[in-house]
């Protein structure tokens, strides 16, 4: 169901990290166009079902529900499959008019967040991790930001993260071959309320824009959680998430 936004972000009743999740739908899946001329990449299927609900329900078990998604590239499609397949869930929409790249299309979801620290994710990513691990840690280190870090092995798809000990985030390296390190797997704790008043233009980069420009100057933390992680963005992960995330999700 559809429900107003507030434009003034609150905590939840009990001070706590509340249960809301912002999902970026918004893409235009070039990378996947091959395989997927006319579908937006959250709507993939995947063993018979759009990937989105891998994400919806794995969120929806560990006590999210709240959604906002941000839509762009026909997000109509979305819209029609969550109101028919969901439409009892709390979902609101942040529609993109133009593309606003990662960053801005997060900063206008706030606008209609209802708790001050929100779940940020991607609609194409799936990472078995724990909410509540990552909200109470989060909430514990009065963060502006955490960042849920992945170990991996062997990989050039992705940059590395490092962090201190106090798991503060010290760098951001660039994408090459590694042997192993840990990988921003695309899961925030974000404080809404602070993010939303953070002097950023209106299209921009989260990733680029903000983390890596800021994360000396915040409260950026990283959290390591070692859950089945795939990203469908590229052909040949997408092919394998048809044999693993149906088993994986349970």
């Amino acid at each position: 169901m559809n429900t107003p936004g507030n434009s003034e972000v609150q905590s939840s009743p009990s001070g706590e990290p509340g249960r809301q999740a912002v999902i970026l739908a918004g893409g235009l899946g070039t990378r996947l166009r091959s395989v997927l001329p006319d579908t937006p990449k959250c709507m993939a299927l995947v063993a018979g079902k759009p990937f989105v609900s891998y994400v919806i329900e794995h969120l929806k078990k560990q006590g999210v529900d709240k959604f906002i998604f941000s839509l762009g590239y026909m997000g109509d499609v979305i819209t029609r499959y969550l109101n028919d397949r969901y439409p009892m869930l709390d979902i609101q929409y942040s529609m993109e008019e133009d593309p606003l790249g990662t960053g801005g299309a997060i900063k206008h979801a706030c606008k209609l967040a209802t708790e001050k620290n929100l779940l940020v994710l991607n609609g194409d990513t799936f990472f078995s991790l724990s909410i509540t691990k990552l909200l109470s840690f989060h909430n514990l280190n009065e963060a502006d930001c955490t960042l849920s870090l992945k170990p991996m092995q062997n990989f050039d798809r992705y940059g590395v993260v490092e962090m201190d000990t106090d798991h503060s985030i010290t760098s951001f390296k660039e994408k090459h071959h590694y042997d192993n390190g840990l990988i921003n797997a695309g899961v925030y704790a974000l404080n809404a309320a602070k993010f939303i008043k953070e002097a950023l233009p209106e299209k921009f980069s989260f990733e680029n824009d903000y983390l890596e420009k800021y994360f000396a100057k915040r409260k950026v933390y990283g959290l390591v959680q070692d859950g089945y992680f795939i990203d469908i963005g590229v052909p040949e992960d997408y092919a394998r998430a048809q044999e693993e995330l149906e088993v994986k999700s349970r």
